[in-house]
C-alpha cells in the first residue's frame, strides 16, 4: 500500500475477516479509542478540583510514570460518558467482534481508567493497561503484545508515530491517521475510524482570534487624552499584541480546564479540546509560548506594564479555576478585567489614567458582563433548565442580574455626564457643549442591547455581538464623530 492509498473501507475490512476470527485485534486508547489523552485529562482535572494539586504533581512525578497515573487516578476519575470517543471505530470494533474476533483493549493509560472504558463500551475481551508498577509504553506493550501473541500474531490499531515499535511486529496495522503511516519494514498502516484534522486550524480557533477586538481598549488612554504620535501609538500596538497573546493563552488553558463541562453544551462541545480535535499537551505547549511571547514584549514598554499584565493573567487564571463558579464574584472579575486593558494601555504609553475614565470604564464592562451571563441564564430558561453547569448561578437569577446589568450601564453613563463639567473637558476639546450629544447616544444603545438579552436574542458575547451588530457599529461611529467635533 502507498502513502496514497485512501482509507480501507469498512465493509471490505469484514470481508477479509470472516476467515481470521482467530487473530486478536489490539486497540490502543489515547489519540485512537479517544480523540483525547487519559492522563491530561485527569491532569485537568486535578487542577480544576484543587489549584494546590499542581504542587503535588510535580511531587507525583517522583514516583515515575507509572505511580504518577496511579496517583491521578486515586484522585480524580474521568466521566467516561463524555470524552470524544472516535464513533466511527467504535462501530467498526463493534461489527469485528460480532464476527467473533477478540478484541484487547492495550494501552499507557492507568488501569482503573481503561477498565472503566471497558466497561462503558462492552467491546472488549481482555485489558492490558498501565499498573500502579509498570507502565505499559509502546515498547513495553510491545513486549508484552508478543509474549501474549507471539510476533504477528496480533493486529493493532493506533494513532501515531510512537506506536511504530508495536506496529513492527502485529500481523497487520491500522491507524486512525489521516494518511497511512509508511513502517521501517516496508508496510503502510492501514487507516480506520473516522476523519482526523490536523490541530494547526482547531488551534488557531482556540486561540479565539476574534477575541482580540477586546484588546483595543489598550488605545483607550492614548485616544481620551488625545495623545496620538507614532511612538505611542507603536506602544499601544506592542500593549494590544502583548495582552492578545496573553488573552489567547488564557482561553487554551481555559478550554482545558472546562472541556468535561463543554461537552455537556449544546454549542460548547463542538469546541476543539472538548470535541478531542486539538491535543491538550499541544494546547499546554501552545499557551506556554504565546506567554513566553507576552513576556517578550513587556521588555519594550514600562515596567508597570509588565504589572498590569501579570496582574491580568493571574486574575484570568483565577478566574478559570475558581472564581468563575461563584455568583458575582464572576461578573466583578470580568468588569476588572476589561479595565485591566484601559489600565495597561496608559502604562504602556505613560499615560496617567483618570478616575473618570476607570469610573465609567468599570460600570460600562460591568454592564456588559452582568449582560453575558443574563443571555446565559435566558437561554437556560428558555430550555427548561435550572442551573447552569460549573456556575454559581440559577434560571431564576436571571431578572436579579439583568436589574443590576441596566443600572450598571446607566451609572457608567452617569460618571460621563460628570465628566462632561470637569476641567480635563475645557483643557481637551475646543468645543464641550457637544459632547452632551453622547449621552442620548449610549442610553439608546445600553437600552437596545438590554431589550434584546431580555428577549432572547443575546446569542453571544456582547462585546463579539457589538462587532457584527450594524447598530452597535453606527453608535460607535457617531459616538466618534461627536468626539473629534468637540474636539476641532
Amino acid at each position: 500500500m502507498s502513502a496514497s492509498q485512501p482509507t480501507v473501507p469498512a465493509t471490505a475490512l469484514l470481508m477479509s475477516y470472516e476467515t481470521e476470527k482467530d487473530v486478536p485485534l489490539v486497540v490502543d486508547l489515547d489519540g485512537t479509542l479517544v480523540r483525547s489523552d487519559l492522563m491530561w485529562e485527569a491532569i485537568f482535572l486535578a487542577l480544576k478540583a484543587n489549584p494546590l494539586n499542581a504542587g503535588r504533581l510535580f511531587v507525583w512525578l517522583l514516583r515515575g510514570k507509572a505511580g504518577f497515573k496511579a496517583r491521578l487516578a486515586d484522585t480524580v476519575m474521568p466521566d467516561m460518558a463524555s470524552l470524544p470517543y472516535d464513533d466511527v471505530l467504535v462501530q467498526w470494533l463493534g461489527e469485528q467482534r460480532a464476527l467473533g474476533r477478540t478484541i484487547i483493549l492495550a494501552t499507557a493509560a492507568q488501569e482503573r481508567f481503561a477498565q472503566r472504558i471497558a466497561h462503558r463500551l462492552g467491546l472488549f475481551h481482555e485489558v492490558c493497561a498501565t499498573t500502579e508498577s509498570a507502565n505499559l509504553g509502546p515498547h513495553a506493550k510491545r513486549r508484552e503484545l508478543v509474549r501474549r501473541y507471539g510476533q504477528k500474531g496480533y493486529d493493532y490499531v493506533a494513532d501515531s508515530n510512537k506506536d511504530i515499535p508495536v506496529w513492527l511486529d502485529c500481523r497487520r496495522a491500522f491507524s486512525t491517521t489521516r494518511r497511512p503511516v509508511a513502517l521501517p519494514d516496508g508496510r503502510h498502516t492501514e487507516v480506520v475510524g473516522g476523519t482526523r484534522q490536523r490541530w494547526i486550524g482547531p488551534l488557531v480557533r482556540s486561540m479565539r482570534p476574534r477575541q482580540w477586538v477586546k484588546n483595543l481598549l489598550v488605545f483607550v488612554p492614548m485616544l481620551a487624552a488625545h495623545a496620538i504620535d507614532a511612538v505611542t501609538a507603536l506602544q499601544a500596538v506592542a500593549a494590544f499584541a502583548a495582552f492578545s497573546l496573553c488573552a489567547s493563552a488564557a482561553y487554551l488553558f481555559n478550554d482545558a480546564l472546562d472541556a468535561p463541562h463543554d461537552r455537556q453544551h449544546a454549542t460548547k462541545r463542538h469546541r476543539p479540546i472538548a470535541a478531542g480535535h486539538l491535543p491538550l499537551p499541544v494546547a499546554v505547549s501552545a499557551g506556554a509560548v504565546l506567554m513566553m511571547g507576552a513576556g517578550v514584549l513587556c521588555t519594550l514598554l514600562d515596567a508597570w506594564f509588565f504589572v498590569a499584565l501579570a496582574i491580568y493573567l493571574l486574575a484570568t487564571f483565577a478566574y478559570s479555576l475558581w472564581l468563575k463558579r461563584l455568583m458575582i464574584v464572576d461578573i466583578v472579575v470580568l468588569a476588572i478585567l476589561y479595565s485591566l486593558r484601559v489600565l495597561g494601555g496608559a502604562a504602556a504609553t505613560d499615560i496617567p489614567p483618570s478616575i473618570w475614565l476607570m469610573s465609567f470604564s468599570f460600570f460600562a464592562f460591568l454592564s456588559l458582563a452582568l449582560l453575558k451571563r443574563h443571555s446565559e441564564l435566558a437561554r437556560l430558561q428558555a430550555s427548561d433548565g435550572s442551573a447552569s453547569h460549573g456556575r454559581g448561578y440559577e434560571a431564576a437569577d436571571a431578572s436579579a442580574v439583568g436589574t443590576m446589568g441596566v443600572n450598571s450601564a446607566f451609572l457608567s453613563t452617569l460618571v460621563l455626564m460628570l465628566y462632561l463639567n470637569s476641567e480635563n473637558v475645557l483643557k481637551l476639546y475646543q468645543r464641550p457643549l457637544l459632547l452632551i450629544g453622547i449621552v442620548p447616544v449610549l442610553v439608546f444603545w445600553f437600552g437596545r442591547l438590554w431589550l434584546l438579552s431580555y428577549r432572547g436574542r443575546m446569542l453571544e458575547d456582547p462585546v463579539l455581538f457589538v462587532t457584527r451588530d450594524t447598530t452597535s457599529l453606527a453608535v460607535l461611529v457617531l459616538c466618534a464623530g461627536i468626539a473629534v467635533a468637540a474636539s476641532l
